[in-house]
């Protein structure tokens, strides 16, 4: 049987549904190429600011029983100099690149936005939902009326390149997927890390510098399987890419039956390495066999069906 892996995310066209998600190996052209080499059908950056960011002083990452909770603090270079990186990635990558983007202003996401567009990103993702930044995470994604001005701005800018908007389970994610969705966004990603603390029994603090962190691995997978099949259930086949909690094909495939189009890869490469990529592309081809599916596109949100 004929198998088709691949998938339209409004007008980008995936050779099948793993996506890199932000943050993870999303610093440099070199990265990304490894990223593509491994199997990935797109690749996103870090989250890149306006202005460069130092982040927080370390301790800024802590492997837990069953995720990892960090708070790198959006620390990055600042579009300014990140384009340079982006022109490189765009000349050696064949997969598509999303710039993630992070700001504390509609005019932050706008300048930024359209410097990534200037250099040929194939997509934007707007990070309105970072767990452990003041001012330009979750505050934002809080206020929903500010949320539509920023759409409005960055698509405005982005020169018919698609634009997805990075939701989180702490905010009024169906209202804010309706809203963005209405202001000019293409599609949506679901979700981000979620706010946590984790504290040393011994030296009795908090053990990360930030006290608060952004909680990610295997424990959010039902969470986050949980807000996409919301999302799908009242707004239908809108695009969106699934993230939390990926670590094998099961995951991938409860995320697509639930009414992703794609997932999102991230902290299960920090114990997996990049081979989860072809692990995931394989068991889905083997899972498609077996039940009968020729197309990732049939299997999404299927689960609606029972």
């Amino acid at each position: 049987m004929s198998l088709n892996l691949s998938i339209k995310l409004s007008s980008l066209s995936l050779r099948n549904p793993t996506v890199l998600a932000s943050g993870i190996l999303g610093v440099s052209a070199s990265l990304a190429r490894r990223v593509e080499s491994a199997g990935a059908g797109a690749y996103t950056t870090k989250t890149i600011t306006r202005k460069p960011r130092k982040g927080y002083s370390n301790p800024v990452f802590v492997e837990l029983e069953h995720g990892y909770l960090n708070a790198i603090g959006l620390s990055n270079p600042g579009i300014d100099y990140f384009k340079e990186e982006l022109k490189k990635m765009k000349k050696s990558l064949e997969i598509p690149v999303i710039l993630s983007i992070g700001g504390n202003t509609p005019e932050d996401f706008e300048y930024t936005a359209k410097a990534g567009v200037s250099m040929g990103v194939d997509a934007l993702e707007l990070n309105i939902s970072c767990p452990h930044v003041k001012g330009v995470g979750l505050e934002i994604g809080d206020d929903i009326k500010l949320v539509k001005e920023i759409v409005k701005r960055v698509k405005a800018v982005a020169g018919g390149k698609p634009v997805f908007v990075k939701l989180s389970l702490h905010h009024r994610y169906i209202e804010l997927a309706e809203a963005t969705l209405s202001a000019g966004a293409d599609g949506l990603v679901a979700i981000n890390t979620i706010r946590g603390i984790a504290i040393d029994i011994y030296a009795k603090t908090p053990i990360l510098s930030n006290i608060r962190g952004g909680y990610s691995g295997p424990a959010i997978l039902p969470i986050a399987v949980r807000v996409v099949y919301d999302i799908y259930e009242a707004l239908g086949h809108v695009p969106i890419i699934g993230v939390g909690g990926v670590d094998s094909w099961k995951a991938a495939v409860e995320l697509i039956l639930a009414g992703a189009s794609a997932v999102g890869i991230g902290s299960a490469i920090a114990s997996r390495d990049l081979s989860l990529f072809k692990d995931i592309v394989d068991g889905l081809k083997q899972y498609m066999r077996d039940e009968g599916f020729k197309s990732i596109e049939e299997m999404i949100g299927y689960a609606h069906r029972v």
